[in-house]
């Protein structure tokens, strides 16, 4: 329901982006003049006036566009007319235009482009943004009006997607507490509020902890090992903090940083690990934990407000996985194949260490560097011989766009005569086999102080009929900026998150909906992530990446017979890869499966017995992500989600395995992708749209097999 609840798009970077508000705002930026937002773009596809816009518009722009919408549901909830799905659910999808025009816009910025301005906005308007979600869910009247179109959605049978738009609606309204007495929408109104002030202060205060956090070295001894583009990189990151004479490594998102894999000396590695791992536990004003016990203890409460046991249990009951229990055993039965493979391992890597001449016990500091050690004995492969032929551009123009044209068609034109926030954006057109353009594709891809770590895509612009508006989609990450004359060379890693963002972009691009609630990536966090892993699949394919891998320096393409040692070493430490992963969706299920009634009086303590419960307490393997920095489930909305990563790896392995049987990268498969799930957003149920690409229910044995977990012979069924 983006219209009212932005932050239901499943890859939201601001949990807040809600509805109305009170402030006065007129329309008029602070700096006067007619704001930027009060009407439709100018330019094409409504693509953002970047040019125009200044940090002083938004908040105007928000309390107006909130004004507005409060008015224009006023209308809606006191028409005297009969409810009909035109009076009632259509006017609710074309309300909010302005509020939404400004908040795509602010939600890109304060994630991928932020300053101290934008960030007091964000705090000022959290707590109020949640009341005024509030009052247009626990509108009496306005529920009721769409309770009656609901119950007269047997109307709407010639009508699929209208009648799906009436359950999305009417499900949203029962998910908010519609169906409260008076007194406990008061109570559930204030925990709303609170929540969205403690998420948006996690925000802040997570960035702050990772920017300062960073490791700082005084001698050039200590970056023994790094890459000269890693050595560049840091020392690019203290010039920009003043540091003469110095080398900065900064953080990025997860626990385990890509430079442990290259520094040589242990101390420096254990310094770095740390640093990342106590990032946001200093004690200070950016210490997460108190902030992250209050979120936990909020949400289990409001979850008993609503008549659910826990929250998980109040997010799951719209995904496609439904319940709790259908997320654990669905963990649960991949942590004995995922521990035994990384037991393995870990035995490979201490022989190594060994074989090294030292006597020290294996720790998390230890495990990427000899891994990267251990992958270039087993498979004589030289991860910098790797990255001379993953130059960013190529990667892209030639592995991104190549792959998408090659399944689907389409083609890419740059549009350097649009606007962008940032200097390093770059904008592409789209335009489908027809010719036809489909929209606007943005792509920020360097590291800055002032981003948000990690990778995503959103819109500025989703995609709707109804509307007239062609999606406008951007990808972010946070790759090392090479200094000035030198080629952006990624990792593979780098690549597949290159993927596995477009993938994101291509499901919200070819969005065919009516309605933009149901459009692109308007669906459950558990299927939001299918076609972007689907997309993840295609960067390793031998056709794919024999197109776009050239070496820098001479021009010539990657040889076969690295491509074979790159595919052989594909399955190379996934024991450890998968057990990070499987032990942050289970740390993030323990959080979200509390009782209301239980006591949470330390976060560290809590995550200490939360992954012993689990089975997942290794002095190894530490979890992607530490609760105190685990921003998916705090403040980007994979509270109870962050499962959903490898349950939509699941339905993408079958799917790539169905391709791979018929036919590989071809028009044919690509077509059918596009039309069965890409193009059909959340216009009918998850497993029906899944069922109609695969043929049956989805099977767990593909991804194990992918991940190298499961011996070719065995494939049991999910």
């Amino acid at each position: 329901m983006p219209n009212v609840r932005t932050s239901d798009r499943a890859v939201r970077r601001v949990a807040f982006a809600l509805a109305l508000g009170l402030l006065p705002g007129a329309g008029a930026s602070a700096a006067g003049g007619a704001n930027p937002f009060a009407q439709p773009s100018p330019l094409p596809f409504h693509a953002p006036q970047f040019n125009l816009i200044k940090d002083s518009d938004f908040e105007p722009a928000i309390d107006e566009g909130m004004r507005r919408q409060q008015a224009e549901i006023a209308r809606i909830a006191n028409d005297p007319a009969a409810p009909t799905f035109e009076n009632t659910v259509v006017a609710l999808e074309k309300s909010g235009r302005m509020l939404n025009r400004a908040m795509e816009v602010f939600n890109g910025l304060t994630s991928a482009n932020t300053d101290p301005l934008l960030q007091k906005v964000q705090a000022r308007e959290a707590p109020k943004l949640a009341a005024n979600e509030d009052e247009i869910y626990l509108n009496g009247k306005l529920f009721a009006r769409v309770k009656a179109v609901y119950e007269q959605r047997a109307q709407l049978a010639r009508l699929p997607e209208a009648r799906q738009l009436v359950k999305v609606y009417y499900t949203q309204f029962l998910k908010a507490g519609a169906l409260l007495p008076e007194a406990k929408k008061k109570r559930l109104a204030a925990l709303n509020e609170r929540l969205a002030s403690l998420e948006t202060a996690f925000e802040q205060q997570l960035l702050g902890a990772t920017n300062a956090s960073a490791l700082v070295l005084d001698r050039r001894s200590e970056l023994a090992g790094l890459t000269p583009g890693m050595i560049a990189a840091a020392a690019d990151a203290a010039k920009a903090r003043g540091l003469k004479g110095k080398w900065v490594i900064t953080l990025q998102l997860p626990t385990q940083q890509p430079a442990i894999a290259y520094l040589k000396d242990r101390a420096v590695r254990r310094e770095l690990f740390e640093h990342s791992w106590n990032r946001a536990e200093g004690g200070g004003a950016n210490d997460t934990r108190h902030t992250i016990e209050l979120i936990a203890r909020l949400r289990a409460k409001k979850a008993r407000l609503l008549g659910f046991p826990n929250y998980a249990a109040y997010e799951l009951q719209d995904q496609m996985a439904k319940t709790p229990a259908n997320v654990q055993r669905f963990l649960e039965q991949l942590v004995p194949p995922t521990l035994a493979r990384e037991k393995a391992e870990a035995k490979i890597l201490q022989a190594l260490i060994r074989k090294d001449g030292h006597r020290f016990t294996l720790r998390p500091w230890d495990w990427e560097y000899y891994a990267r050690k251990a992958r270039a004995a087993r498979y004589r492969l030289n991860e910098s011989e790797v990255r001379d032929y993953l130059v960013l551009d190529n990667v892209l123009t030639r592995g991104l766009f190549y792959a998408a044209h090659q399944l689907y068609g389409i083609t890419f034109k740059e549009r350097k005569d649009l606007p962008v926030y940032q200097k390093d954006v770059r904008v592409f057109e789209v335009f489908d086999y027809t010719g036809k353009p489909l929209g606007l594709i943005y792509f920020d891809y360097f590291k800055r102080s002032n981003k948000s770590g990690g990778a995503w895509m959103d819109n500025f612009v989703v995609q709707s009929k109804l509307l007239g508006d062609l999606p406008v989609v951007y990808n972010v990450a946070n790759f090392s900026k090479p200094a000035p004359g030198r080629p952006a060379l990624l990792s593979i890693d780098d690549v597949i998150t290159m993927f596995h963002e477009f993938g994101h972009g291509l499901n919200s691009l070819f969005a065919d909906e009516v309605y933009p609630s149901l459009s692109g990536t308007n669906t459950a966090r558990d299927f939001v992530e299918y076609p972007s892993q689907f997309d993840e699949r295609w960067a390793l394919d031998p056709q794919v990446i024999e197109h776009y891998a050239l070496n820098y320096r001479t021009g010539k393409p990657i040889p076969p017979a690295l491509v074979a040692k790159i595919l052989r070493a594909r399955n190379f430490n996934e024991g450890y890869a998968f057990t990070e992963e499987l032990s942050a969706s289970l740390l993030d299920m323990q959080w979200h499966t509390l009782a209301s009634a239980t006591k949470l009086e330390n976060a560290d303590a809590f995550e200490r017995a939360a992954l012993e419960r689990t089975h997942m307490a290794l002095a190894d393997v530490p979890p992607r992500y530490r609760s105190s920095y685990f921003m998916h489930i705090w403040s980007n909305g994979y509270a109870a989600g962050y499962y959903s990563y490898l349950w939509t790896e699941m339905l993408a392995d079958d799917s790539y395995a169905w391709c791979r049987a018929h036919g590989g990268l071809t028009r044919a498969n690509g077509q059918r992708f596009r039309d069965l799930i890409l193009a059909r957003g959340h216009s009918e149920g998850y497993l029906r749209m899944f069922k109609s690409f695969y043929g049956q229910d989805p099977k767990i044995g593909p991804l194990l097999r992918y991940r190298g977990l499961l011996p070719a012979k065995a494939a049991p069924a999910h």
